[in-house]
């Protein structure tokens, strides 16, 4: 006789599946979170348990007894308010992310007005008219100058000049 089978009490939570790749995911938020610099991580209501895995972190040096450590802090993470912590580290790399691109884009911008010079100049001039254009111009000359020479004083100079412009 054949059995029909019929849902129980059991098959209701998530899978076992489903719940490791929670418990990595909190592993990955703890490695997240030991990066951050503490003043950051303050805004938040730890535990003092979980401050003190934190503190811990920067001594343990194997590897080994890193992941155990890492699995350890998502432990200790299930029992913390973590949209709290996500929306924290999320909007701090949001942060990181861009001024790691506005600092490539002012790169990108000095290395074309050294390689393209006048063009590049009036080009960026269009766009920022707020700059002043002579100390620029000579700046960019002198760049021009010094990456011929291999010098990086010029090149750095008009990188500061472009940041502090555009800030």
């Amino acid at each position: 006789m054949r059995r029909v089978y019929e849902p129980d009490d059991r098959t209701q939570g998530p899978s076992k599946g489903q719940i490791k790749r929670d418990k990595l995911a909190l592993q990955v938020l703890a490695e997240r979170m030991a990066l951050r610099p503490r003043p950051e991580l303050e805004r938040l209501n730890l535990s003092e348990a979980t401050w003190a895995a934190l503190a811990e972190t920067p001594r343990i040096k194997d590897l080994r007894a890193r992941r155990r450590h890492w699995k350890h802090i998502a432990n200790l993470l299930e029992r913390e308010d973590r949209a709290a912590i996500h929306a924290l580290m999320d909007g701090a790399e949001g942060h990181e992310r861009a001024a790691t691109a506005r600092h490539q884009a002012l790169e990108r911008w000095r290395e074309r007005l050294i390689s393209e010079g006048d063009v590049a100049l009036a080009a960026f001039i269009a766009e920022y008219p707020e700059v002043d254009r002579q100390h620029l111009r000579a700046l960019v000359r002198a760049a021009q100058r010094d990456s011929v020479r291999g010098k990086p004083d010029a090149p750095r100079k008009l990188f500061r000049f472009l940041r502090e412009s555009l800030d």
